[in-house]
Order: structure tokens, then sequence, then C-alpha cells
């Protein structure tokens, strides 16, 4: 058990020292009032780590949670105030624009969320493309923006025959996104 362990954390320090591995993820907290209604405060941590295969092409995936509401093309669960879901998206980044600053990608990939909206357990499945930008700040840290969504969504409540299936293009903003990355 001993070599197995200074096995992977020797193989871990070589991909890290090659500088093709980064580290990051989206935090967010939103609190949300209206007039008459309830106030709502929803929150997302959305973890992220990636590996750079060459100058255009990455692999990474992000896991975490998030509780609030649960935005779908057709805003199937918008007027869910109490919604929780763990989530995780693995995908492949294109980057199409390169400069000293400034990077623009494409990160093509799916994603699977399982959770609770008002007392009713819900899958849900995406797949599609989002576009970004990243702002290299050094040689170690990234500021990372991503909005829009072009794909296709379903999702699924338990015990209901209601399922949700959605094809289009969804540019607003509750759909932005913005993260910082360490590159080893």
């Amino acid at each position: 058990m001993k070599k197995l362990f200074m096995t992977l954390v020797i193989a871990m320090m070589a991909v890290c020292a090659q500088a093709q591995v980064y580290l990051g993820g989206t935090v967010g907290i939103a609190s949300i009032g209206s007039q008459g209604g309830d106030d709502e405060t929803s929150f997302k941590f959305l973890p992220e780590i990636g590996y750079n295969l060459n100058n255009s092409w990455a692999i990474g995936t992000t896991i975490g949670y998030r509780k609030g509401t649960f935005s779908m093309l057709n805003n199937k669960l918008s007027n869910a105030n109490d919604v929780k879901a763990f989530e995780i998206s693995p995908y492949a980044r294109w980057t199409f624009y390169h400069s000293k600053m400034v990077n623009v990608f494409l990160d093509m990939g799916l994603g699977f969320a399982s959770g609770e909206a008002n007392h009713v357990d819900f899958t849900a499945f995406n797949v599609g493309v989002q576009p970004g930008v990243a702002v290299n700040l050094s040689k170690h840290f990234t500021f990372v923006g991503k909005v829009g969504f072009l794909g296709y969504e379903e999702m699924n409540p338990e015990g209901d025959n209601n399922n949700t299936h959605a094809f289009g293009f969804d540019v607003n903003g509750n759909n932005v996104q913005f993260g910082l990355y360490y590159n080893f």
C-alpha cells in the first residue's frame, strides 16, 4: 500500500511539473428578492480540474453542488424555490484564439445532475457547447468567464411522467460563470 501511494504521488508530481494541469472552479452566491414573494439565496460550489493536451485542446471536469434555482433552456424549474443538486460535467475544451493575455475557447461536454426540487427527486442531463474567455493574469493564475449554452437538455422528475426535453441556445444573466484557475 505504501509503495502504491508513493508511486501515485511521484506520478502526480511528474504530471504537475509539466505545467499541463489546472485546478480551479466556480463559486457563486446570489440573493434574489421579489416584491410580495419569498426571498431566495442561492449558491454554487463547482471545483474544476483539467489537463492541457496541447496548446489548443484540454480535457477536464467540474464536480460540485448547487442550491437555489436550477436553470434549463425552458426554465422548467424556474419557479422551484428549493432546489439542491449534485452535478458532474466532463468536457473537452478547444481553444481557437490565442494571444499572450487572452484565449477564447469552446467547452464541449456533457453534464449530469441529481437532486431534489420542492421535495421531488430529479435527474438532469445535458450535452452541448459553452463559449468562454480565459485571461492570463500571471504564469500560474487565469481568470475564466463562460456564458451561454447551445445544446440539448433533459430533466426527469422521479415518479412523474412529465419529463422535459429542450434543445436551443441560452444566453442570459443567469447563465454566466466566472472562475479562477491555478496552472501548475
